[in-house]
């Protein structure tokens, strides 16, 4: 078996991660509630996904539609369980926002100038969380599970790319990956503080 068909296999395990982590966001935020969780990302999520249908079409590549258009509807989801006709404004940023740095770079430079316009929102709808972890000590919202979860499914999908020669995507989805792996370095020392905390407070009680 050569590298190419082992990192198209990849490719499909991409596509696996990467609805199973979007299935069970949607069903977390749907059971629980959706307290501090961003109107404004799960509608650029749900921009992005329409994004990197249309570049799989431009590619010809099942893997990447497949990958965008089964997360769609649970990003969606998602988007009206967030009751987005409430926040017209914050749904009028998103939509702006996602035109220029993708639909407009790439009609003016092409379709590299929209992926890495692409790549620039997947790691700024990062950019709160990491800024959350960074100021605040409680981190309880916060899966370390699932974002693992999303950074296996971004190291496959940087195989893929590599492997199709699609050095745009690749880079992009590194960065994004990047911002991923820091937000679950933050997330474990938080987790880490407040174990620690409990243990100290049982300490001190005990004592």
């Amino acid at each position: 078996m050569s590298y190419h068909d082992v990192a198209h296999g990849v490719g499909w395990l991409a596509v696996v991660l990467t609805v199973w982590g979007s299935l069970a966001q949607f069903r977390h935020i749907v059971g629980r509630g959706a307290t501090g969780v961003s109107l404004s990302t799960w509608t650029i999520f749900s921009y992005m996904s329409c994004f990197w249908a249309s570049y799989g079409v431009e590619q010809r590549s099942a893997i990447i539609v497949l990958g965008s258009a089964l997360v769609f509807p649970f990003q969606v989801g998602v988007v009206w369980h967030l009751k987005p006709w409430r926040s017209w404004d914050v749904v009028a940023y998103a939509t702006s926002f996602s035109i220029l740095v993708c639909l407009v770079a790439t009609l003016a430079w092409g379709w590299s100038a929209g992926v890495f316009g692409a790549g620039v929102a997947m790691v700024l709808t990062r950019g709160p969380q990491i800024v959350g972890l960074v100021r605040h000590p409680d981190a309880s919202g916060v899966s370390v599970s699932m974002w693992v979860l999303s950074g296996c499914a971004l190291g496959c999908w940087m195989i893929y790319y590599q492997n199709s020669d699609l050095w745009a995507a690749f880079t992009s989805v590194s960065c994004a990956a990047l911002a991923s792996v820091v937000i679950i370095l933050l997330a474990s020392w938080r987790h880490r503080q407040a174990h620690e905390a409990v243990l100290l407070s049982t300490d001190v009680a005990v004592a």
